[in-house]
């Protein structure tokens, strides 16, 4: 079966993953997934990942996914898909959403690549609002 929104699948398999208590999820590999992935490893949101490209006919994706020593739970609160296939989501440099006031992070693309709100109004640019995550 054809996977109509794979951003969504994407953050449907962590989010599944982390609700069963598993320590690494598995994904089909695409680009926009991998900017994702490196997204939440340097926001913190991961533990680590790897790319393999081994696997055929797609290359997967592997996530370690991080829980809180103390309580043992997840560190990704909420996964939230924005812009979807059937109703695009986009917004100008200035009008980029701010999650929880800026403690979480709104994932973007951009014509200069994938990025957070943060870097986006850092940068200037606006684009179509992929996700939020916190």
């Amino acid at each position: 079966m054809a996977v109509t929104d794979p951003i969504g699948d994407f953050l449907t398999r962590i989010r599944n993953a982390q609700l069963a208590g598993h320590r690494v999820v598995e994904i089909p590999s695409s680009g926009i997934k991998r900017s994702i992935t490196e997204i939440l490893y340097r926001n913190g949101y991961i533990y680590r990942y790897q790319f393999d490209d081994s696997v055929k006919p797609q290359s997967v994706i592997r996530i370690a996914l991080k829980y809180d020593a103390a309580t043992r739970k997840p560190i990704i609160r909420k996964l939230e898909r924005i812009s979807k296939p059937g109703l695009r989501k986009y917004a100008g440099a200035q009008d980029l959403p701010r999650v929880i006031n800026g403690l979480g992070i709104a994932i973007v693309s951009t014509s200069d690549g994938v990025m957070t709100d943060k870097e986006a109004r850092r940068k200037n640019v606006g684009g179509e609002v992929l996700c939020r995550i916190y």
